[in-house]
């Protein structure tokens, strides 16, 4: 027999037979979802070997005790704020026990007192909780900033000895979490609070009111969505149904900045619905829209009018901000806005604001180290930076992103942002099935964000299926009027891929500038129409933009599934005199 000393982690999930029992299938998939986006990830990391699995449970083995704490304490903090959204009985909870011992290995299987040890205190914790026997204590109470219980010398079930026991300190549960509070009261980090007031049926039919109650809660929840945004319950916002206001008085009264208010009116057989967001501070308007739509299918109309406004209310919101910061000297910034100014430097694509925008992020992090969006933005950015080889270490600045996204999702698992980037890091790891995953997780978050729904053109275009893909970019450009100038250098990729050539021409034609890469599919889209004099017009443009340009170098940047899609533009850049 091989014996030898090892941790075993012992993990159950709580009310198992009654969650399956309630909803087979989607505990199923909520369980595969969290295996594979923190559990398994999470055993990996800290050199664990799962051993066995049971519908409910697994047994794991580590190398050290504080492997096993770590990897513990890891998957019971990010659990509590996994289920932060989730009703409490629809929660998926673990207990779990810890112990070292001498344990004999056999068969892929793991045998002994110890294991039996580390099962009876697993069943011993309470929901979310992680108990320790004293052998593993005394291992890592030196080595791992945390807090431990001691609960004495427990008696376990078919067990003759009684076995000292500690139940680790972890993070508040989820009730009682709230925002990062400073000593004089304030939150580190003030997100712009929204409220939506009930629009206003202006039709003079009562049938309607259900249509304009139900799309005022659609887009309170919608706007839920948006990790970014604090947004006003609906039992507060309701209290203003069918009251004139004044909407100074309400942002006050309501603690919001911005207010949603909007109005319904039904003539003929046609519906307009208008909406307008309003600074409540200086009582300024920001944005307005009127959507007029045939009344065929009313709740079509309200999915369609929901997800318009939700794509883009946000990016009016910040970009009032915006204006603002300018206004503020850098020292008066907060975490929330040192993020907010580096998203605009973000998105304008050169090297020079790409490097201020990574100093403000780390200043946001800095400001507030638990605060996911920054750390979300934070790997964007170095993203950015290492796709168009702005850095002198490309592997350490994708280390450096990968880190910060990950960091992201211990912080916040339930932000579409945080999947958006989990897929765009497998992408450039050229992982395009891991991608798809994150992809549809984040879709399945926010389905109406704009950077998801690109970036999901962006993945199909990739994968070979440019058609589809370029119908997701259109689909974000709809949902989004102000969008990134980017987004035409997307659907031309994706138009050149499925070899629109005019159309792809027509799209690049759309950015302000263009860099060396835009310029090599633009010149490749002429060598393939033949059109020599362009094809080398756009050849000297990546030239000057890029002296050193060489296609090989540009190779391991792409992301092509099917190498014929990879020829094709290596052989269009080749037409053009690219070499």
């Amino acid at each position: 027999m091989d014996r030898r000393l090892a941790a075993i982690l012992a993990a159950d999930m709580v009310g198992y037979s009654r969650l399956m029992e309630t909803d087979e299938q989607g505990t199923l998939a909520r369980l595969r979802t969290h295996r594979i986006e923190l559990i398994d990830p999470s055993i990996e990391k800290n050199r664990g070997n799962i051993i066995k699995t049971t519908g409910d449970g697994m047994l794991v083995e580590f190398p050290s005790a504080s492997d096993a704490v770590a990897c513990a304490v890891e998957v019971q903090n990010r659990m509590y704020r996994r289920n932060a959204d989730v009703p409490k009985d629809q929660r998926i909870q673990f207990r779990i026990g810890i112990n070292l011992d001498e344990i004999i290995f056999e068969d892929g299987d793991i045998f002994g007192s110890g294991v039996n040890v580390a099962a009876r205190l697993e069943q011993s914790a309470d929901a979310g909780e992680v108990l320790i026997s004293g052998a593993v204590h005394d291992q890592v109470t030196s080595r791992l900033d945390l807090e431990f219980h001691d609960l004495g010398s427990l008696s376990l079930k078919n067990l003759s000895q009684p076995v000292q026991a500690f139940r680790v300190a972890l993070d508040a549960p989820v009730e009682t979490v709230g925002d990062s509070a400073t000593p004089d009261g304030s939150t580190r980090v003030v997100k712009p609070t929204i409220a939506v007031l009930p629009f206003e049926n202006m039709s003079g039919d009562p049938e309607q009111e259900f249509f304009v109650d139900g799309l005022t809660e659609d887009l309170l929840t919608e706007l839920s969505r948006r990790h970014e945004l604090f947004v006003i319950s609906r039992n507060s916002s309701f209290v203003y149904k069918g009251q004139a206001v004044n909407l100074r008085e309400v942002g006050e009264t309501l603690g919001a900045q911005f207010i949603v208010e909007g109005s319904v009116r039904k003539a003929g057989n046609r519906l307009r619905v208008t909406v307008q967001l309003i600074d409540s501070q200086n009582d300024a308007h920001i944005w307005a829209e009127r959507y007029d739509r045939d009344l065929d299918d009313i709740f079509a109309i309200q999915d369609e009018v929901t997800s318009a406004v939700v794509a883009t209310l946000p990016g009016r919101i910040e970009a009032s901000q915006q204006e603002g910061l300018t206004r503020k000297t850098p020292s008066s910034f907060a975490a929330y806005e040192c993020v907010l100014a580096a998203k605009v430097l973000h998105h304008r694509s050169t090297r020079e604001d790409n490097v201020e925008a990574t100093k403000l992020i780390d200043r946001a992090i800095e400001m507030d180290p638990d605060y996911a969006h920054a750390h979300a933005w934070s790997g964007c950015i170095r993203g950015q930076a290492w796709g168009y080889g702005w850095c002198d270490d490309p592997e350490d600045m994708l280390a450096q992103c990968e880190a910060a996204i990950h960091k992201a999702a211990s912080l916040d698992d339930n932000d579409a942002d945080v999947h958006r980037l989990m897929a765009a890091v497998a992408i450039l790891r050229n992982k395009l099935a891991r991608a798809r995953y994150h992809q549809e997780r984040a879709l399945s978050l926010n389905p109406n964000y704009d950077l998801v729904v690109v970036q999901m053109g962006e993945l199909l275009t990739w994968s070979g299926r440019p058609k589809e893909g370029a119908e997701w970019i259109e689909k974000a450009m709809r949902l989004n009027p102000h969008h990134p100038a980017r987004f035409w250098s997307h659907l031309g990729r994706a138009r050149f891929a499925a070899k629109q050539y005019e159309q792809a021409i027509d799209d690049f034609a759309h950015l302000p500038m263009l860099d060396a890469v835009q310029n090599a599919y633009l010149a490749a889209c002429h060598g393939w129409l033949g059109n020599a004099e362009e094809a080398k017009k756009h050849a000297d443009a990546v030239h000057s933009a890029q002296p050193d340009f060489k296609i090989d170098n540009v190779v391991p940047t792409l992301h092509y599934a099917e190498d014929a899609d990879l020829q094709h533009f290596v052989q269009g850049m080749k037409k053009a005199g690219l070499s």
